[in-house]
Protein backbone atom coordinates (compact mmCIF):
# COMPACT_ATOMS: atom_id res chain seq x y z
CA UNK A 1 0.00 0.00 0.00
CA UNK A 2 1.48 3.57 -1.17
CA UNK A 3 2.34 5.68 1.72
CA UNK A 4 -0.83 8.05 0.86
CA UNK A 5 -3.35 5.55 1.33
CA UNK A 6 -1.45 4.38 4.42
CA UNK A 7 -1.79 6.77 6.68
CA UNK A 8 -5.73 7.78 6.14
CA UNK A 9 -5.93 3.81 6.37
CA UNK A 10 -4.55 3.22 9.64
CA UNK A 11 -6.16 6.30 11.10
CA UNK A 12 -9.20 4.82 10.35
CA UNK A 13 -8.02 1.38 11.79
CA UNK A 14 -5.45 2.85 14.78
CA UNK A 15 -6.82 6.53 16.27
CA UNK A 16 -10.34 3.99 17.26
CA UNK A 17 -7.90 1.85 19.35
CA UNK A 18 -5.23 4.19 20.78
CA UNK A 19 -7.84 6.66 21.19
CA UNK A 20 -10.02 4.28 23.07
CA UNK A 21 -7.24 3.03 25.28
CA UNK A 22 -6.22 6.48 26.16
CA UNK A 23 -9.42 7.70 27.21
CA UNK A 24 -9.41 4.56 29.46
CA UNK A 25 -6.55 5.72 31.41
CA UNK A 26 -6.93 9.25 31.64
CA UNK A 27 -10.32 8.99 32.29
CA UNK A 28 -13.43 10.52 30.68
CA UNK A 29 -12.95 13.93 31.83
CA UNK A 30 -9.51 13.99 29.50
CA UNK A 31 -11.29 12.47 26.83
CA UNK A 32 -10.11 15.15 24.71
CA UNK A 33 -6.62 15.22 25.50
CA UNK A 34 -6.75 11.20 24.57
CA UNK A 35 -8.09 12.39 20.93
CA UNK A 36 -4.80 15.12 20.81
CA UNK A 37 -2.50 12.48 21.74
CA UNK A 38 -4.13 10.28 19.26
CA UNK A 39 -3.69 12.83 16.22
CA UNK A 40 -0.43 13.84 17.18
CA UNK A 41 0.76 10.40 16.79
CA UNK A 42 -0.67 10.36 13.38
CA UNK A 43 0.82 14.09 12.48
CA UNK A 44 4.27 12.79 13.61
CA UNK A 45 4.10 9.67 10.82
CA UNK A 46 2.96 12.41 8.27
CA UNK A 47 6.04 14.57 9.29
CA UNK A 48 8.37 11.55 9.61
CA UNK A 49 7.58 8.80 7.28
CA UNK A 50 7.76 10.69 4.24
CA UNK A 51 11.75 11.75 5.12
CA UNK A 52 12.86 8.33 6.90
CA UNK A 53 10.54 5.50 5.31
CA UNK A 54 7.67 3.77 5.99
CA UNK A 55 8.70 1.67 8.90
CA UNK A 56 8.54 -2.33 9.11
CA UNK A 57 5.58 -2.56 11.30
CA UNK A 58 3.65 1.00 10.68
CA UNK A 59 1.07 -0.35 13.45
CA UNK A 60 3.79 -0.92 16.34
CA UNK A 61 5.43 2.44 15.54
CA UNK A 62 2.31 4.37 16.16
CA UNK A 63 1.68 2.71 19.37
CA UNK A 64 5.30 3.21 20.77
CA UNK A 65 4.94 6.76 19.64
CA UNK A 66 1.23 7.34 21.21
CA UNK A 67 2.95 5.99 23.96
CA UNK A 68 5.80 8.37 24.64
CA UNK A 69 3.63 11.42 24.04
CA UNK A 70 1.02 10.11 26.61
CA UNK A 71 4.20 9.38 29.04
CA UNK A 72 5.31 13.49 28.24
CA UNK A 73 2.18 14.71 28.56
CA UNK A 74 1.68 13.12 32.20
CA UNK A 75 5.23 13.91 32.89
CA UNK A 76 4.55 17.69 32.45
CA UNK A 77 1.21 17.55 34.32
CA UNK A 78 1.98 16.93 37.91
CA UNK A 79 -1.32 18.07 38.98
CA UNK A 80 -3.19 15.38 36.21
CA UNK A 81 -0.07 12.74 37.40
CA UNK A 82 -1.46 12.54 40.45
CA UNK A 83 -5.11 11.98 39.63
CA UNK A 84 -4.37 9.06 37.68
CA UNK A 85 -1.87 7.79 40.66
CA UNK A 86 -2.95 4.48 40.14
CA UNK A 87 -1.79 3.61 37.00
CA UNK A 88 1.41 4.97 37.99
CA UNK A 89 4.72 1.96 38.27
CA UNK A 90 8.05 3.17 39.72
CA UNK A 91 11.16 1.39 38.39
CA UNK A 92 14.15 0.51 40.03
CA UNK A 93 15.69 3.71 39.52
CA UNK A 94 12.76 5.68 40.66
CA UNK A 95 11.20 6.93 37.67
CA UNK A 96 8.04 7.79 37.32
CA UNK A 97 6.10 4.99 34.44
CA UNK A 98 3.04 4.78 33.46
CA UNK A 99 1.48 1.65 32.23
CA UNK A 100 -0.15 2.15 28.81
CA UNK A 101 -1.18 -1.26 27.55
CA UNK A 102 -1.37 -1.37 23.83
CA UNK A 103 -1.91 -4.51 23.81
CA UNK A 104 -4.64 -6.56 20.88
CA UNK A 105 -6.98 -7.65 24.32
CA UNK A 106 -6.73 -4.06 25.82
CA UNK A 107 -7.89 -2.52 22.43
CA UNK A 108 -10.88 -4.43 22.23
CA UNK A 109 -11.90 -3.70 26.25
CA UNK A 110 -11.09 -0.33 26.06
CA UNK A 111 -13.59 0.25 22.71
CA UNK A 112 -16.20 -2.01 24.47
CA UNK A 113 -16.02 0.01 27.97
CA UNK A 114 -15.78 2.84 25.96
CA UNK A 115 -19.23 1.69 23.82
CA UNK A 116 -21.06 1.60 26.65
CA UNK A 117 -19.83 5.13 28.07
CA UNK A 118 -20.60 6.90 25.13
CA UNK A 119 -23.78 5.73 24.96
CA UNK A 120 -24.77 6.78 28.57
CA UNK A 121 -28.29 7.99 28.56
CA UNK A 122 -27.81 11.75 29.71
CA UNK A 123 -26.39 12.77 26.44
CA UNK A 124 -28.72 12.54 23.06
CA UNK A 125 -28.82 9.94 20.29
CA UNK A 126 -27.20 11.99 18.21
CA UNK A 127 -24.23 13.02 20.22
CA UNK A 128 -23.97 9.32 20.99
CA UNK A 129 -23.57 8.53 17.08
CA UNK A 130 -21.15 11.24 16.61
CA UNK A 131 -19.07 10.03 19.26
CA UNK A 132 -19.00 6.53 18.28
CA UNK A 133 -17.78 7.70 14.98
CA UNK A 134 -15.46 10.01 16.47
CA UNK A 135 -14.01 7.40 19.40
CA UNK A 136 -14.75 4.03 17.75
CA UNK A 137 -14.62 4.41 13.94
CA UNK A 138 -11.81 7.12 13.83
CA UNK A 139 -13.94 9.01 11.37
CA UNK A 140 -12.76 12.79 11.42
CA UNK A 141 -15.01 15.95 12.10
CA UNK A 142 -15.55 16.40 7.91
CA UNK A 143 -16.15 12.84 7.82
CA UNK A 144 -19.38 12.83 10.68
CA UNK A 145 -20.53 16.32 9.27
CA UNK A 146 -20.86 14.80 6.30
CA UNK A 147 -22.39 11.54 7.52
CA UNK A 148 -25.18 13.37 9.30
CA UNK A 149 -25.64 16.44 7.32
CA UNK A 150 -24.93 18.73 8.39
CA UNK A 151 -21.90 21.11 9.78
CA UNK A 152 -18.48 20.85 11.18
CA UNK A 153 -19.54 23.87 13.52
CA UNK A 154 -22.44 21.86 14.94
CA UNK A 155 -20.92 18.39 15.17
CA UNK A 156 -17.87 20.23 17.17
CA UNK A 157 -20.54 21.73 19.44
CA UNK A 158 -22.77 18.47 19.78
CA UNK A 159 -19.56 16.28 21.02
CA UNK A 160 -18.07 19.49 22.93
CA UNK A 161 -21.83 19.36 25.12
CA UNK A 162 -21.61 15.53 25.16
CA UNK A 163 -17.63 15.16 26.52
CA UNK A 164 -19.05 18.03 28.66
CA UNK A 165 -21.75 15.94 30.44
CA UNK A 166 -19.91 12.79 30.18
CA UNK A 167 -17.66 14.87 32.89
CA UNK A 168 -20.48 16.18 34.81
CA UNK A 169 -21.87 12.80 35.49
CA UNK A 170 -18.31 11.27 35.83
CA UNK A 171 -18.91 8.24 33.59
CA UNK A 172 -16.54 5.52 34.10
CA UNK A 173 -15.02 3.31 31.29
CA UNK A 174 -16.12 0.67 32.82
CA UNK A 175 -18.69 -2.41 32.30
CA UNK A 176 -21.58 -1.69 34.16
CA UNK A 177 -22.31 -3.43 36.86
CA UNK A 178 -24.21 -6.86 36.10
CA UNK A 179 -27.64 -5.59 37.31
CA UNK A 180 -27.41 -2.58 34.89
CA UNK A 181 -26.22 -3.73 32.09
CA UNK A 182 -29.39 -5.28 29.98
CA UNK A 183 -30.57 -1.54 30.47
CA UNK A 184 -27.64 0.05 29.67
CA UNK A 185 -27.23 -2.91 26.73
CA UNK A 186 -30.19 -1.93 25.32
CA UNK A 187 -29.00 1.81 24.89
CA UNK A 188 -25.41 0.68 23.22
CA UNK A 189 -28.14 -1.39 20.48
CA UNK A 190 -30.15 1.79 19.46
CA UNK A 191 -27.06 3.66 18.96
CA UNK A 192 -25.61 0.88 16.70
CA UNK A 193 -29.11 -0.21 15.06
CA UNK A 194 -29.01 4.21 14.65
CA UNK A 195 -25.55 3.85 13.26
CA UNK A 196 -26.42 1.23 10.88
CA UNK A 197 -29.78 2.61 9.35
CA UNK A 198 -27.64 6.22 8.58
CA UNK A 199 -25.41 4.63 6.61
CA UNK A 200 -28.17 1.95 4.94
CA UNK A 201 -30.29 4.70 4.27
CA UNK A 202 -28.61 8.56 3.92
CA UNK A 203 -30.47 11.26 2.47
CA UNK A 204 -26.93 12.80 1.08
CA UNK A 205 -27.52 14.31 -2.43
CA UNK A 206 -23.98 12.31 -2.93
CA UNK A 207 -24.91 9.18 -2.03
CA UNK A 208 -27.64 7.02 -0.94
CA UNK A 209 -26.07 4.24 0.44
CA UNK A 210 -22.81 4.86 3.06
CA UNK A 211 -21.39 1.33 3.57
CA UNK A 212 -18.14 2.63 5.40
CA UNK A 213 -20.66 3.71 8.45
CA UNK A 214 -23.11 0.06 8.26
CA UNK A 215 -19.36 -1.95 8.68
CA UNK A 216 -18.37 0.13 12.02
CA UNK A 217 -21.80 -0.99 12.78
CA UNK A 218 -20.96 -4.45 12.36
CA UNK A 219 -17.59 -4.17 13.55
CA UNK A 220 -18.76 -2.79 16.98
CA UNK A 221 -21.86 -5.64 17.44
CA UNK A 222 -18.67 -8.34 16.82
CA UNK A 223 -17.40 -6.13 19.82
CA UNK A 224 -20.14 -7.19 21.52
CA UNK A 225 -20.77 -10.80 20.44
CA UNK A 226 -17.27 -12.04 21.31
CA UNK A 227 -17.45 -10.78 24.95
CA UNK A 228 -19.46 -13.27 27.56
CA UNK A 229 -20.86 -10.10 29.46
CA UNK A 230 -22.61 -8.91 26.35
CA UNK A 231 -23.46 -11.92 23.98
CA UNK A 232 -27.13 -12.04 24.47
CA UNK A 233 -30.15 -12.51 21.74
CA UNK A 234 -30.71 -9.25 20.99
CA UNK A 235 -27.08 -8.85 19.95
CA UNK A 236 -27.30 -11.96 17.79
CA UNK A 237 -30.27 -10.01 16.29
CA UNK A 238 -29.25 -7.12 15.63
CA UNK A 239 -26.39 -8.89 14.17
CA UNK A 240 -28.43 -11.21 12.26
CA UNK A 241 -30.44 -8.25 10.42
CA UNK A 242 -27.40 -5.86 9.83
CA UNK A 243 -25.77 -9.30 7.84
CA UNK A 244 -29.20 -9.55 5.69
CA UNK A 245 -29.25 -5.84 5.26
CA UNK A 246 -25.59 -6.30 4.20
CA UNK A 247 -25.96 -9.06 1.72
CA UNK A 248 -27.52 -6.70 -0.97
CA UNK A 249 -25.78 -3.97 -1.21
CA UNK A 250 -24.02 -4.91 -4.32
CA UNK A 251 -27.64 -5.03 -6.01
CA UNK A 252 -28.91 -1.89 -4.60
CA UNK A 253 -26.45 0.16 -6.79
CA UNK A 254 -26.13 -0.01 -10.96
CA UNK A 255 -23.27 0.98 -12.89
CA UNK A 256 -24.59 4.54 -12.45
CA UNK A 257 -24.49 4.09 -9.13
CA UNK A 258 -28.67 4.64 -9.15
CA UNK A 259 -30.48 2.95 -6.52
CA UNK A 260 -32.44 -0.47 -7.43
CA UNK A 261 -35.44 -1.32 -6.16
CA UNK A 262 -35.86 -4.92 -4.12
CA UNK A 263 -37.72 -6.31 -7.05
CA UNK A 264 -35.44 -5.24 -9.79
CA UNK A 265 -32.36 -6.16 -8.05
CA UNK A 266 -29.99 -8.81 -9.53
CA UNK A 267 -30.18 -11.69 -7.02
CA UNK A 268 -26.77 -13.22 -7.93
CA UNK A 269 -25.52 -9.73 -6.58
CA UNK A 270 -26.33 -11.04 -3.28
CA UNK A 271 -23.26 -12.14 -0.89
CA UNK A 272 -24.46 -15.45 0.12
CA UNK A 273 -21.97 -15.53 2.95
CA UNK A 274 -23.37 -12.87 4.78
CA UNK A 275 -26.85 -14.23 4.47
CA UNK A 276 -25.89 -17.26 5.69
CA UNK A 277 -23.93 -15.46 8.52
CA UNK A 278 -27.39 -13.31 9.16
CA UNK A 279 -29.09 -17.12 9.68
CA UNK A 280 -26.52 -18.42 11.53
CA UNK A 281 -26.99 -15.02 14.04
CA UNK A 282 -30.76 -15.38 13.52
CA UNK A 283 -30.31 -19.05 15.06
CA UNK A 284 -28.11 -17.81 17.77
CA UNK A 285 -31.53 -14.67 19.05
CA UNK A 286 -33.78 -17.59 18.99
CA UNK A 287 -31.81 -19.52 22.45
CA UNK A 288 -33.81 -16.46 24.81
CA UNK A 289 -36.84 -15.86 26.18
CA UNK A 290 -37.89 -12.89 24.82
CA UNK A 291 -38.25 -11.42 21.39
CA UNK A 292 -36.88 -7.93 21.03
CA UNK A 293 -37.70 -5.41 18.13
CA UNK A 294 -34.06 -7.04 16.17
CA UNK A 295 -36.07 -10.19 16.17
CA UNK A 296 -38.23 -9.35 14.00
CA UNK A 297 -36.22 -6.91 12.15
CA UNK A 298 -33.99 -9.48 11.37
CA UNK A 299 -36.86 -12.28 10.61
CA UNK A 300 -38.33 -9.62 8.30
CA UNK A 301 -34.83 -9.16 6.35
CA UNK A 302 -34.42 -12.93 6.17
CA UNK A 303 -37.52 -13.20 3.95
CA UNK A 304 -36.20 -10.50 1.69
CA UNK A 305 -33.32 -12.63 0.81
CA UNK A 306 -35.64 -15.02 -0.46
CA UNK A 307 -36.73 -13.98 -4.03
CA UNK A 308 -39.95 -15.25 -4.19
CA UNK A 309 -43.29 -13.44 -4.69
CA UNK A 310 -45.57 -16.19 -3.46
CA UNK A 311 -48.75 -15.16 -1.08
CA UNK A 312 -47.07 -17.49 1.80
CA UNK A 313 -44.19 -15.90 1.70
CA UNK A 314 -45.67 -11.92 2.03
CA UNK A 315 -48.35 -13.74 4.73
CA UNK A 316 -45.25 -14.49 6.90
CA UNK A 317 -43.66 -11.19 6.41
CA UNK A 318 -46.96 -9.57 7.84
CA UNK A 319 -47.48 -11.23 10.55
CA UNK A 320 -43.84 -10.42 11.92
CA UNK A 321 -45.09 -6.84 10.57
CA UNK A 322 -48.24 -7.40 12.90
CA UNK A 323 -46.12 -7.96 15.58
CA UNK A 324 -43.24 -5.19 15.43
CA UNK A 325 -45.71 -3.08 15.71
CA UNK A 326 -47.09 -4.45 19.10
CA UNK A 327 -43.93 -3.99 20.40
CA UNK A 328 -42.63 -0.70 19.26
CA UNK A 329 -44.70 1.59 16.88
CA UNK A 330 -43.49 3.58 13.83
CA UNK A 331 -44.68 4.85 10.99
CA UNK A 332 -41.90 4.02 8.57
CA UNK A 333 -43.10 0.42 9.92
CA UNK A 334 -46.59 0.96 9.69
CA UNK A 335 -45.87 2.28 6.40
CA UNK A 336 -43.87 -0.80 5.40
CA UNK A 337 -46.54 -3.08 6.53
CA UNK A 338 -49.41 -2.01 3.67
CA UNK A 339 -46.87 -2.25 1.31
CA UNK A 340 -46.74 -6.08 2.50
CA UNK A 341 -50.71 -6.09 2.71
CA UNK A 342 -50.85 -5.08 -0.47
CA UNK A 343 -48.85 -8.55 -1.61
CA UNK A 344 -51.36 -10.43 0.25
CA UNK A 345 -54.53 -9.37 0.60
CA UNK A 346 -54.53 -6.77 -2.81
CA UNK A 347 -54.14 -2.89 -3.26
CA UNK A 348 -57.55 -1.71 -2.65
CA UNK A 349 -57.43 -2.74 1.06
CA UNK A 350 -54.05 -1.75 1.31
CA UNK A 351 -54.62 1.84 -0.13
CA UNK A 352 -57.24 2.30 2.76
CA UNK A 353 -54.65 1.22 5.51
CA UNK A 354 -51.98 3.58 3.78
CA UNK A 355 -54.35 6.65 3.52
CA UNK A 356 -54.97 6.29 7.40
CA UNK A 357 -51.15 7.21 8.19
CA UNK A 358 -51.29 10.42 7.01
CA UNK A 359 -47.96 11.05 6.55
CA UNK A 360 -48.12 14.06 4.57
CA UNK A 361 -44.21 15.06 4.93
CA UNK A 362 -43.30 11.87 4.16
CA UNK A 363 -41.96 11.09 0.46
CA UNK A 364 -42.25 7.47 1.07
CA UNK A 365 -45.51 7.55 1.87
CA UNK A 366 -46.35 9.79 -1.30
CA UNK A 367 -44.00 7.06 -3.34
CA UNK A 368 -46.72 4.04 -2.04
CA UNK A 369 -49.43 5.49 -2.74
CA UNK A 370 -48.15 6.15 -5.98
CA UNK A 371 -47.60 2.65 -6.37
CA UNK A 372 -50.56 1.08 -4.63
CA UNK A 373 -53.08 3.27 -6.93
CA UNK A 374 -50.66 2.18 -10.28
CA UNK A 375 -53.57 0.43 -12.63
CA UNK A 376 -56.00 1.23 -9.71
CA UNK A 377 -56.40 4.65 -10.36
CA UNK A 378 -53.46 6.28 -12.67
CA UNK A 379 -54.04 9.64 -12.52
CA UNK A 380 -54.20 9.42 -8.64
CA UNK A 381 -51.00 7.54 -8.94
CA UNK A 382 -49.22 10.31 -11.01
CA UNK A 383 -50.35 13.30 -8.42
CA UNK A 384 -49.30 11.09 -5.71
CA UNK A 385 -45.85 10.64 -7.42
CA UNK A 386 -45.42 14.33 -8.21
CA UNK A 387 -46.42 14.97 -4.26
CA UNK A 388 -43.43 12.54 -3.37
CA UNK A 389 -41.47 14.46 -6.10
CA UNK A 390 -41.78 17.50 -4.62
CA UNK A 391 -40.46 16.14 -0.72
CA UNK A 392 -37.76 13.99 -2.21
CA UNK A 393 -34.24 15.05 -0.58
CA UNK A 394 -32.23 13.30 -2.47
CA UNK A 395 -30.93 13.02 -6.08
CA UNK A 396 -31.22 9.25 -6.20
CA UNK A 397 -34.99 9.33 -4.55
CA UNK A 398 -36.32 11.98 -7.11
CA UNK A 399 -34.45 9.55 -10.37
CA UNK A 400 -36.45 6.98 -9.22
CA UNK A 401 -39.82 8.88 -8.61
CA UNK A 402 -39.17 10.46 -11.83
CA UNK A 403 -39.03 7.18 -13.64
CA UNK A 404 -42.29 6.20 -11.95
CA UNK A 405 -43.72 9.24 -13.31
CA UNK A 406 -42.60 9.03 -17.23
CA UNK A 407 -44.01 5.30 -16.67
CA UNK A 408 -47.10 6.42 -15.96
Amino acid sequence: MEQQELIPHLFRTEFRKIAAVLCKVFGIEHIGIAEDIASETFLSALETWPYKGIPANPAAWLYAVAKNKAKNWIGRNTLFTGKIAGEIKYSSSGIQEIDIDLSDKSFIDSQLQMLFAICHPAISKEAQIGLSLRILCGFGIEEIANALLTNKETINKRLFRAKQTLRLEKVKIEFPPEIEIDQRLETVLTTLYLLFNEGYYSESHDTVLREDLCQEAIRLAYLLIENEQTIQPSVNALLSLMCFQSSRFRARKNENADIVLYQDQDESLWDRELISKGAYFLHMASKGTQISKYHLEAGIAYWHTIKDDTKEKWEKVLQLFNQLLQIEYSPIAALNRTYVLSKVNGKPGAIVEAEKLKLSTNHFYFTLLGELYEDVDNEKAKEHFKKALSLAKTQADKHIIQKKINEL
